[in-house]
């Protein structure tokens, strides 16, 4: 997952940066308005923090490219300005979520992973893989029609697989994923395996194929391929 980070700020800019790519994502910087337009004019993006006071211009008008431009990417706006009054603006020329500073980077990477699941839903609250389908309104799994009773931690665990299939999922990242600000209380990741085994088995027990695969040294992959 690519993200631009537009603010001026650069320590602020630094530390987003750095935390961001602990998690796994290839980050890129922008520090004032003309370097973000060249930016997000060439290069596609899944996620967009954008900083409305720069130096050069209005980060708002940076929504304008982005829509001029047909990119897909989501943006979450961070500012030092807790008005309203740009909060809806920013939110009615399409960005998907507003963030004042100061704030926690954990909740800045929940912010983000919510709106990257949003993205590859492309806002459908159904989620079919072949005979599975999951309705992320009613947190309800069918499998070959059949409704299947999860877990929570079950169910947030296939979700977060199908939404990230064909794609290998580290244990670190499932078991951060599961766990979030909570993950250093984990002595061990011997929960997911529990869980991955009682998908398998639900799923199974319903007619379904197994698609969790495991690539050793490496983590999961949910696919079918």
């Amino acid at each position: 997952m690519k993200i631009l980070i537009i603010e001026d700020e650069l320590e602020l800019q630094g530390i987003i940066s750095n935390y961001l790519n602990q998690e796994k994502y290839i980050c890129e910087s922008a520090d004032n308005f003309r370097k973000a337009d060249e930016k997000l004019s060439i290069y596609q993006y899944d996620v967009i923090l954008l900083d409305i006071g720069l130096p050069d211009g209005n980060g708002l008008n940076l929504l304008s490219t982005i829509k001029k431009h047909q990119l897909k990417g989501g943006v979450i706006i961070i500012s030092a300005k807790n008005s309203t009054g740009d909060k809806i603006a920013g939110l009615d020329l399409g960005a998907d979520d507003y963030m004042t500073k100061p704030f926690e980077l954990s909740e800045l990477n929940s912010r983000i992973r919510a709106v990257i699941r949003r993205r590859q839903m492309n806002g459908d609250n159904i989620i079919v893989f072949n005979e599975i389908s999951i309705n992320t309104n009613s947190k309800t799994v069918l499998v070959d029609h059949k409704e299947i009773a999860f877990t929570k931690k079950e169910y947030d665990l296939l979700l977060f697989f199908l939404i990230n299939k064909n794609r290998v999922l580290t244990k670190e990242v499932l078991a951060d994923h599961l766990w979030e600000d909570n993950i250093d209380l984990a002595v061990s990741f011997d929960f997911i395996y529990t869980h991955l085994n009682n998908i398998r088995k639900k799923i199974r027990s319903a007619g379904g194929c197994d698609y969790i695969k495991t690539i050793y040294g490496m983590g999961y992959k949910f696919t079918d391929l």
